[in-house]
């Protein structure tokens, strides 16, 4: 199997965001990083927080963990470039943390037009090991190649939050908080030994095959094996078997449609939404695929 790069550029020239086109140029073309955190700004607040719609189910102007993600994302792209939008959503994060260090999975939602219910139905006073650890996980990776990033309080302070949710997980954890704390314990293995014992602690859970039903969700939406863990050389992919994740890594590979770009396995919320995701996973694709030796 064979990634079409040449595919994929058309489908997100037809289809993508501005955002996820300037995302593909950084990590195919040699394209330039500037552009990215000017695309990435479009969805800023003066807060320093990032909302209109950068989550794509999540349509509300309003600064919100969701955005923060996926602004994380895109300046991962840009390494080793840096930006210092990177270390001013940490401080935004920071703020909008509770008190015991964790993030609400949303904040106050008062424009809920075309936002996904379990979004603008969040309780905003309850903080989430799901959205603490993958962003945090997204931050790390940040992190690998930003200084200021790297030490920010906030990252220390998120993560020892999802350690201590971690040891008090219950024997069926929902399956998309499990997948992310796993790759939150990959992402911060390299800087803490709890992690890296936490993340063995929770090989019971991880299925053989790393493939978990996503409760309430569509009835073909799993959490996978690169979900657990996208990244090779962490503890996350020593819970699987080398052969599951090649075999993830095949289906990943031949995903690719005929239009060039992937699909999604959940249901959108808006017609925006729809077309947003698949431009969002196109460039997901290109970037695993990458780190993991297939491009």
């Amino acid at each position: 199997m064979t990634v079409d790069l040449a595919a994929a550029r058309d489908f997100l020239a037809a289809h993508g965001r501005l955002l996820d086109r300037r995302r593909f140029a950084v990590l195919v073309d040699g394209g330039d990083p500037d552009a990215v955190v000017a695309a990435v700004d479009g969805y800023r607040n003066l807060d320093g927080g990032y909302g209109w719609g950068l989550e794509p189910d999540l349509r509300s102007a309003t600064s919100q963990p969701g955005g923060a993600l996926h602004a994380l994302e895109a300046f991962a792209d840009l390494a080793p470039a840096t930006t210092p939008r990177a270390a001013e959503v940490c401080d935004w994060l920071a703020r909008v943390a509770l008190p015991d260090g964790g993030l609400p999975f949303a904040l106050p939602v008062p424009d809920p037009a075309a936002c996904a219910p379990f979004w603008a139905g969040a309780d905003p006073g309850r903080s989430s090991l799901q959205i603490t650890a993958v962003v945090a996980a997204t931050a790390y990776r940040v992190a690998a190649h930003d200084p200021a990033v790297a030490a920010h309080p906030w990252l220390a302070t998120a993560t020892e939050f999802c350690l201590r949710a971690v040891a008090e997980l219950g024997p069926e954890p929902q399956a998309m908080e499990l997948a992310f704390a796993v790759q939150l314990l990959d992402a911060a293995a390299p800087h803490s030994a709890a992690a890296a014992e936490r993340a063995e602690a929770l090989r019971p859970h991880v299925p053989a095959d790393g493939l978990l039903h996503v409760a309430g969700g569509a009835d073909d939406e799993f959490m996978r094996p690169l979900d657990f863990a996208p990244f090779p050389g962490g503890p996350g992919r020593r819970l699987l078997d080398p052969a599951v994740v090649e075999a993830d890594l095949d289906r990943l590979e031949a995903g690719q449609q005929e239009d060039g770009g992937w699909t999604v396995d959940f249901a959108s919320y808006s017609p925006a939404a729809a077309m947003e995701w698949r431009g969002q996973r196109t460039v997901g694709a290109i970037v695993l695929l990458r780190a993991n030796g297939r491009l």
